[in-house]
């Protein structure tokens, strides 16, 4: 029997994956069945369960990558040198997040995900692991932007970190959901959020 190359595997993983995200986008993670997975991949069960033992395997998967480029996404604007101002980095930030909430954005699939994981306990250790990470990030850039002299002194960079993180999820949340709120307001809400601290 001839050996399957590494770039086979990667393509029939892939093959796996994106037919698994449409279908996940179509009709959610529940209403989206292992036989769903298999006609869209147009693939053989013995051909997907080499790959993934389970429909959770997938849904895992999955939101490894999408987690993982908003990861890096978010660790080159926080961590940019010289430090960025809160309105600047959060501009940019929401700009990833527009960035994958279109109508074929991987936003739509990170927010079934963050619903799943209340139910499967392996799915909320790897979010709040994620999702940590990120927070980290936002707290993280709190710090150097407060030695920077852009955070006031007495700011706890903890809290601040917290609530920068929390205002992504929160974005893509309405941008999804409700509607109505682009980069543009949102940005202009944080500058009035942040002049009336001036005061």
């Amino acid at each position: 029997m001839p050996k399957v190359s590494d770039a086979h595997r990667a393509a029939r993983r892939r093959q796996i994956l994106d037919a698994a995200s449409r279908r996940f986008t179509r009709n959610g993670f529940h209403a989206t069945s292992m036989q769903d997975i298999l006609s869209e991949a147009e693939l053989s069960a013995g051909a997907v369960y080499r790959y993934f033992p389970s429909k959770s395997a997938i849904v895992a998967a999955i939101a490894e990558e999408t987690v993982g480029e908003i990861i890096r996404a978010i660790e080159e604007i926080t961590g940019a040198e010289p430090v960025p101002s809160v309105e600047e980095a959060m501009a940019l930030a929401l700009a990833v997040a527009d960035a994958y909430t279109g109508p074929r954005g991987v936003a739509r699939l990170a927010v079934q995900v963050w619903a799943e994981s209340l139910r499967d306990p392996a799915l909320a250790d790897f979010v709040a692991e994620t999702y940590g990470r990120v927070r980290a990030c936002f707290v993280e850039f709190a710090r150097r932007a407060q030695a920077a002299g852009k955070l006031p002194a007495d700011a706890d960079p903890r809290q601040v970190g917290a609530v920068l993180f929390g205002m992504v999820p929160g974005y893509i949340l309405q941008r999804l959901l409700v509607g109505g709120v682009d980069a543009a307001t949102y940005g202009a809400g944080l500058r009035a959020l942040l002049a009336s601290t001036d005061r």
